[in-house]
């Protein structure tokens, strides 16, 4: 891990070309391109895979970023989606294990969620996961985020399993996020208090 050097960049429309080369043909996972948590099932499943490419390419275009970049000596190798609870609606369902504390959060400027990690094959099961958990927290620290929540998986099993995408409560644990609910069994809502 000591070994593979990763530097990070917010993505934006000039990186678009990382961003699909890192995501490849397939969209990274059955063709999701990072919108499942930005559009509902009932308009994301009548989507194309390219309908959704273009979708979070016009979302990157329009900026602010919606995430970050990973890189290895010049190539792209990850990505995580982090930024404003209400840039990713999906997030917030009144349903899911991750809808917010309260409410309010979920429109809240300051209130934002680390809710995606995609990591190039390769680099899987290396533990890189801890220093890409640590660019977000950066990342929303720049942004002016006043909370970082996350709603990880307890465990999978495997270390590259896909299931992954939403992030292991371990490394969560490590960066000092605490659990504030735990509305399913395996999935906890974690907090990261970022004012100080």
């Amino acid at each position: 891990m000591d070994n593979i050097a990763l530097q990070f960049a917010p993505v934006t429309g000039e990186l678009w070309p990382d961003f699909e080369k890192l995501f490849g043909p397939k969209g990274a996972y059955c063709g999701c391109w990072c919108v499942a948590l930005r559009l509902p099932y009932r308009i994301r499943g009548n989507m194309s895979a390219e309908d959704r490419k273009e979708f979070i390419r016009a979302r990157i275009e329009a900026g602010p970023p919606p995430g970050i970049l990973g890189y290895c000596e010049g190539k792209p190798v990850a990505w995580v989606q982090v930024g404003p609870r209400y840039d990713v609606p999906q997030f917030n369902g009144l349903r899911t294990c991750s809808r917010p504390l309260e409410e309010r959060e979920a429109e809240d400027a300051g209130v934002w969620a680390v809710s995606c990690f995609f990591l190039s094959s390769p680099l899987r099961g290396k533990g890189l996961s801890h220093r890409i958990l640590a660019a977000a927290i950066d990342h929303a620290r720049k942004g002016g985020a006043h909370y970082l929540d996350a709603c990880p998986i307890d465990h999978s099993k495997q270390p590259k399993s896909v299931a992954l995408y939403i992030g292991s409560t371990a490394i969560f644990d490590a960066a000092g996020f605490g659990t504030v609910a735990r509305r399913k069994d395996g999935r906890s809502l974690m907090r990261l208090d970022l004012r100080q």
